[in-house]
């Protein structure tokens, strides 16, 4: 269990660190995230029955790790707002510098559970993998991205 468990998060690391990314700005901060995602998915591995895709567990586990995290450290203030590094999205032919910049700060001033629903978009989810991870329906995932898309056009074009 512990080999197939280590080669899982060796194939899969990529998504935790995305999602450490996303809510951690300092490298110091991403390696602790990435330590309690990590022993948190241990932890819950032997429960792991395969009732869905092992990434939307593995998104479920670490989405949930690190939001529950940001509420606690929030009061503390030791995390800080989403970076633009966090999507590190190679840029578009066309797009500019300036308006990919420009969609980082917009994707900072979310809601915690609007940027872990605009990853997944981002990451090419289905709608009814992102309804399995954050544990809404599939209608509720396609209102919340018609609302986020919204509200981005509109972060974005008040930065203009």
């Amino acid at each position: 269990m512990k080999e197939q468990f280590l080669s899982l998060i060796e194939n899969h690391q990529g998504l935790i660190h995305k999602v450490c990314n996303m809510y951690c700005s300092s490298r110091e901060d991403r390696e602790d995230l990435f330590q309690d995602i990590v022993l948190q998915l241990w932890r819950s591995y032997p429960s792991f029955r395969g009732g869905s895709k092992v990434t939307t567990w593995m998104y479920r586990v670490a989405l949930n790790n690190a939001i529950t995290r940001v509420r606690k450290e929030s009061r503390a203030g030791r995390f800080a707002e989403l970076g633009p590094e966090a999507f590190m999205v190679p840029a578009v032919e066309g797009d500019s510098g300036e308006e990919m910049a420009a969609m980082y700060r917009a994707i900072q001033r979310l809601s915690q559970v609007d940027r872990a629903l605009t990853l997944l978009y981002l990451e090419d989810c289905s709608y009814r993998e992102m309804a399995e991870v954050l544990g809404i329906s599939e209608s509720n995932v396609g209102v919340k991205l018609n609302r986020i898309k919204g509200q981005l056009r509109t972060l974005v074009s008040i930065e203009e």
